[in-house]
């Protein structure tokens, strides 16, 4: 049976005699072995020739394996190195991996350990692809068990959690040709969420069994902390799906303790019902009966959420908690969130720290009137990746260093998620409907069932009557609504764009996250 051939690797070492059984075991096992004896030779031979690995040896005579590798890297900066030693020094160890070394063998090496440091270097993402495959082809009849066997809540977070896992997973690797199961596995998986949400949530603004959900919020995640004595940072990330806070965590989790809970968006899943919802603790009727100016400001849909500040302090009296010092900022632009971090340190000595923050709701936004943010953020993966960009970079992750270094508890949540639309739906309507793409609040309002959650009663599902006889129509799937005189106007703009106020797991099942700072 012939060997699969596995890669040709460059192997610098002036005892490289030495090494012959080392090389017939590489050999073997389908690798195409050139030695040299000396950094320079190595060298030219890289330059001349195409390898897929270097093993260096570090004490050479004349040029030592640290300066092979630098001048190697000159030449070659994506040629994979693993350096070879005989030296256990911490600094030799600190210099190879500044250089970008993939692995550090200590001599003496056995010919199967040099295999193995092969393979994981040659071979790791074809074997993590693999993987992935049968993991997901594995995970993907649990997923469909679950989803037969009518789901609790925390079931749907659950569900919700692995899809999200799974989406992530491939992310980073794209070749496993399972990119079309999983998505179809997702539409499925959000059909029988609408039905979920249409079933139950009438009975959870009435407080039967009811999921925790956003306006539940601070009494839940906030208040227990601030009564123990302790500082908290509620920081609001309008439009934050829960892949978008998983792609957080890697820069996360190296600084907090991180607990995630699932919390339930408010429909519709859009800023002006589910982030006032956070910030009174109350349902939108609720709110809107009690802040009459509210309701005006909703109506004619400017500063919807300009009152945010007064109802977090009114929450915060009606849960014992008005002696707390409270500071609340919102964030839109890249400026603003600079000059807040270089002032971060005066608003430290407050109990509660309240900041909203409009990047990743302003990119979905900004996309569909942008060419080049199309081309950056094609899909759910690219929003992923433009997120977890931007945080890396960010002004806010040096905000959370500082509250981490100050002891602060930091609770990051959303109000909502959004999802990528795909079918344009025509409504009836008035002129005096609400603009929402994913929802419509006005009166007469008529849509195909089939498309739209139509709320004919407000009060059974928390919302306000803005108009007399008040309709709603909240969107399902991927569905966004058109009117007849603007269809050819607005569907090929709206078709791919991120949009919230519907009901999807997107939209709607969002993680409500506690750091704890490590020490």
């Amino acid at each position: 049976m012939e060997t699969q051939y596995r890669g040709k690797i460059l192997w610098i070492d002036d005892e490289i005699d030495h090494l012959k059984p080392h090389i017939l075991a590489l050999e073997e096992k389908g690798y195409d072995i050139r030695t040299a004896t000396n950094g320079s030779d190595g060298i030219a031979f890289a330059e001349d020739e195409p390898f897929h690995l270097a093993l260096i040896d570090q004490f050479m005579a004349g040029m030592d394996g640290m300066e092979t590798l630098r001048r190697l890297k000159e030449s070659c900066p994506a040629l994979p190195v693993v350096m070879i030693t005989k030296s256990e020094e911490e600094w030799l160890m600190d210099e190879a991996i500044s250089e970008q070394v993939e692995q550090f063998l200590i001599k003496p090496v056995n010919p199967s350990q040099v295999f193995m440091a092969c393979k994981q270097v040659l071979e790791k993402h074809k074997i993590q692809e693999e993987k992935a495959t049968s993991g997901y082809l594995q995970e993907f009849q649990d997923i469909e068990s679950k989803l037969s066997s009518d789901p609790s809540f925390a079931g749907w977070w659950e569900i919700h959690n692995k899809l999200v896992k799974w989406q992530l997973n491939f992310d980073e690797h794209s070749d496993t040709g399972l990119g079309n199961i999983l998505a179809d596995q997702i539409q499925s998986a959000n059909r029988a969420f609408i039905q979920f949400i249409e079933n139950g949530y009438s009975n959870w603004v009435v407080g039967q069994n009811r999921p925790q959900m956003v306006h539940d919020t601070i009494p839940i995640a906030v208040a227990p902390k601030l009564n123990e004595g302790k500082k908290v940072c509620l920081l609001v990330l309008d439009c934050m799906r829960h892949d978008h806070f998983m792609t957080l965590m890697t820069e996360l989790r190296s600084l907090f303790d991180i607990v995630i809970d699932p919390s339930l968006a408010l429909l519709p899943s859009a800023t002006p019902y589910s982030r006032n919802a956070i910030f009174s603790g109350m349902f939108p009727n609720e709110f809107c009966k009690k802040y009459p100016e509210q309701v005006e400001a909703m109506q004619q849909e400017k500063g919807v959420n300009r009152f945010e500040e007064i109802f977090l302090s009114d929450q915060l009296s009606r849960l014992d908690l008005a002696n707390v010092k409270l500071h609340f900022k919102k964030i839109w632009k890249v400026s603003e969130g600079n000059n807040y971090q270089s002032h971060v340190g005066d608003y430290l000595d407050s109990d509660l720290m309240a900041i909203v923050v409009n990047f990743i709701d302003i990119l979905a936004h900004a996309r569909s009137e942008s060419e080049v943010l199309q081309e950056m953020v094609p899909d759910e993966s690219g929003y992923r990746s433009s997120v977890k960009t931007w945080f890396k970079n960010s002004w806010l992750l040096k905000v959370l260093k500082t509250l981490k270094e100050t002891g602060f508890t930091v609770v990051i949540t959303s109000d909502h998620g959004s999802i990528r639309v795909g079918k344009g739906v025509l409504v009836g309507a008035d002129k005096e409907t609400s603009s929402g793409i994913r929802y419509k609040m006005g009166r007469n309002l008529n849509c195909n069932e089939k498309h739209a959650l139509i709320i004919r009663k407000p009060s059974d599902y928390g919302l306000p009557e803005l108009v007399h006889q008040t309709n709603y129509l909240i969107a399902k799937d991927d569905v966004y609504f058109l009117y007849p005189n603007q269809q050819h106007r607005y569907e090929k703009k709206i078709k791919n764009s991120f949009q919230h106020g519907g009901i999807s797991m997107d939209e709607m099942l969002v993680p409500l996250a506690t750091l704890t700072p490590l020490t």
